[in-house]
């Protein structure tokens, strides 16, 4: 049994969606492959992170993990006596038996009120007991969740469908809130339209079809110039020269580095020490003497 993925990622089960996600963009960047080379078990850490954040970042999946645990509601249903179903738990057990007016309601629930049960369960049965054509099921709504490189680059997730697994193509560069449709793959052999989430990256953020990566320099490497090493979607890094004088803020592009054709920007974060050394500020006041600058000169407040 997977561990609690509030335990994992160190938030109480009433936090928010926002406490959900810093906690899981934290624990993902100390343990991202990148920071760990040949850790295993720095490994292991980021893929039960990436699988907590799967389930609680997912405002649908958090909401059926909150009321069923890891067992989920796909425990299943049986055919029971009496015109009922029975509904069996994972590992074993008698169940419980449920009267179709009940199974109606907890399916109505599950599916977004779109289920029917003659079509949930193929009976398709008319009062005279012979075989009849089943009006077409009404298409069912879900949600996933996907990791961010996945949409990038493109790819294949599993889907879990009424007990199956299903493999879903995903498109490169496909955007948040985007709907793929599994035609028949839903209950009764009903359409199923998957709303697809983005998880967010450890590192990475997207601007359409656009990388950003904020790169963070010393202050003499953004006055002086520089080469730094930086990652890319591909998972190799690239040297990239920071021009002398550079300021914070300031974009870098690597063409053709981003999503379907998008560039990659390097994004500039100048990291300034504390001048806590009387030495120090001599240092800078002397430079600031020799090199005067104005840069609020033309402020919209000035």
């Amino acid at each position: 049994m997977p561990r609690d993925p509030y335990e994992v990622l160190g938030v109480s089960r009433d936090a928010s969606d926002d406490a959900i996600k810093k906690a899981y963009r934290k624990l993902a960047r100390d343990y991202h492959p990148d920071r760990n080379p040949g850790d295993k078990q720095a490994e292991q850490k980021f893929k039960e992170v990436q699988d907590a954040y799967d389930i609680v970042g997912d405002k649908q999946k958090r909401a059926q993990y909150d009321r069923f645990g890891f067992s989920g509601p796909q425990a299943g249903f049986q055919d029971g006596p009496g015109g009922g179903f029975h509904w069996g738990f994972p590992g074993g057990g008698s169940g419980v038996h449920v009267d179709p007016a009940q199974a109606e309601e907890i399916l109505s629930q599950f599916f977004g009120g779109g289920a029917d049960m003659g079509d949930f369960f193929n009976r398709g049965r008319g009062r005279s007991g012979r075989s009849r054509r089943a009006a077409p099921a009404a298409p069912v709504e879900t949600e996933i969740t996907i990791p961010f490189l996945t949409a990038a680059q493109g790819g294949t997730v599993s889907v879990r469908i009424d007990s199956r697994e299903v493999d879903l193509k995903i498109p490169a560069g496909i955007a948040e809130g985007k709907t793929l449709r599994l035609s028949g793959q839903g209950p009764g052999g009903a359409d199923l339209h998957l709303k697809i989430h983005i998880q967010p990256h450890a590192y990475f953020q997207r601007e359409g079809n656009d990388i950003i990566l904020e790169t963070p320099i010393t202050l003499a490497e953004a006055a002086l110039g520089a080469k730094v090493d930086v990652p890319t979607l591909d998972g190799t890094k690239l040297s990239v020269k920071i021009p002398p004088g550079t300021s914070s803020g300031a974009r870098l592009r690597l063409r053709g580095k981003g999503i379907a054709g998008g560039d990659q920007y390097v994004q500039v974060k100048i990291v300034v020490p504390a001048a806590t050394e009387a030495r120090d500020r001599e240092l800078i006041e002397e430079f600031a003497k020799r090199h005067p600058q104005h840069p609020r000169t033309g402020a919209p407040w000035e």
